[in-house]
């Protein structure tokens, strides 16, 4: 192959990549190389998918752990409501007895 038909993505030894001089070879270039670039697009978007997939799965975890904590902090503040009646009733009866 000569150097003037060679296709872009063969480097003459020189290291200059020439454009296909032929419309066909041209056409032929431009379609793998729309080919690779809808292949990578593919790709980049199967990624998205599983980012957004993750992102979605990590974001229900945090929804049920502040469910959790929700519920612990309305069971602690329910215990405490108890604890400062019993402390209100010991004192009432802790005062009766003093006098």
């Amino acid at each position: 192959m000569s150097d003037l038909s060679r296709p872009s993505s063969e480097p003459t030894p020189q290291g200059i990549a020439l454009f296909p001089r032929r419309p066909e070879d041209r056409l032929r270039l431009a379609l793998r190389r729309l080919d690779e670039a809808v292949a990578s697009q593919s790709h980049a978007t199967a990624g998205l998918r599983a980012a957004i997939g993750d992102l979605s799965r990590t974001m229900s975890r945090l929804g049920d752990s502040v469910s959790g904590y929700r519920h612990a902090l309305d069971m602690t503040a329910a215990e405490i409501e108890r604890a400062l009646a019993s402390a209100r009733r010991l004192q009432a009866t802790a005062d009766r007895m003093a006098v």
